[in-house]
């Protein structure tokens, strides 16, 4: 199949609720894959969601070790929501969370690009999760799970600030439900989460794409990946960030 009849399959499965069509299982190269996840997203915008950002993922060595996979990944982001956002249980599937700096950029970025150019484009830095879903076999099946959007489903974001000078030595500290559970800290982030919009800008180059003045970029984890259970309060301190919070209701 060529990548629009690939993307129209994907589609027609997505309107069915199967977000890893089991006839795709093996099938798809990673260059397909990513051409369906563009392909998907623009489809959901043309009937009415937006495109605000990107994330990248699996940059921490703990998640790729707990998902087995050897460089980052990229997904869109289209939406978010503030700190403090309670989730009922049917609002996610089989979801988890990410403790990441995000970045709003403030000029476009394309192509090759240097750690300082990619420092010159940010804004600011918000604390924030990643909330994700686990809607098929992720580990058993990354291209399809790169299809569907890289298990992406919202960002939960603090309040901004200044760039600090140094992003590798910020500290993360997790808590669920009151005890600390992880701590990590920045150079987790391929040596420093900075590289992440680096490597993006680099990565989409490959697709026709760059980053865009005013688009959001989750860096990726410093901690591995997190489950969210009912009755879950989820906190995450950035020293010299601040904090995010979220959590999901019985």
């Amino acid at each position: 199949m060529d990548t629009t009849d690939l993307i129209e399959a994907f589609w027609q499965a997505r309107l069915r609720g199967e977000h890893f069509p089991a006839a795709y299982f093996d099938k798809l190269t990673i260059d397909q894959a990513y051409a369906i996840q563009l392909g998907l997203i623009a489809q959901r915008c043309a009937t009415g969601e937006r495109q605000i950002g990107w994330k990248v993922g699996l940059t921490a060595p703990a998640i790729q070790r707990q998902f087995g996979f050897h460089e980052p990944v990229f997904g869109c982001v289209l939406e978010t929501r503030p700190s403090g956002h309670v989730f009922a249980p049917a609002d996610l599937i089989a979801p988890g969370f990410e403790n990441e700096l995000c970045m709003r950029l403030r000029t476009d970025l394309s192509g090759s690009v240097s750690l300082e150019e990619a420092r010159a484009a940010i804004e600011v830095v918000y604390p924030s999760l990643e909330i994700i879903e686990t809607r098929g076999p992720f580990t058993e099946q990354i291209a399809l799970a790169l299809a569907d959007n890289a298990q992406q489903k919202t960002v939960i974001l603090g309040e901004p600030v200044a760039l600090p000078a140094d992003l590798t030595a910020i500290e993360a500290h997790v808590s669920i439900n009151g005890s600390v559970v992880a701590t990590g800290t920045g150079d987790a982030v391929l040596g420093n989460p900075l590289n992440s919009i680096v490597w993006l800008a680099g990565k989409l180059g490959a697709y026709g794409r760059g980053l865009k003045a005013g688009e959001i970029v989750m860096s990726g984890s410093f901690t591995r990946q997190f489950p969210i259970a009912p009755g879950d309060t989820i906190e995450t301190v950035f020293s010299g960030i601040g904090v995010v919070r979220t959590a999901m209701s019985r």
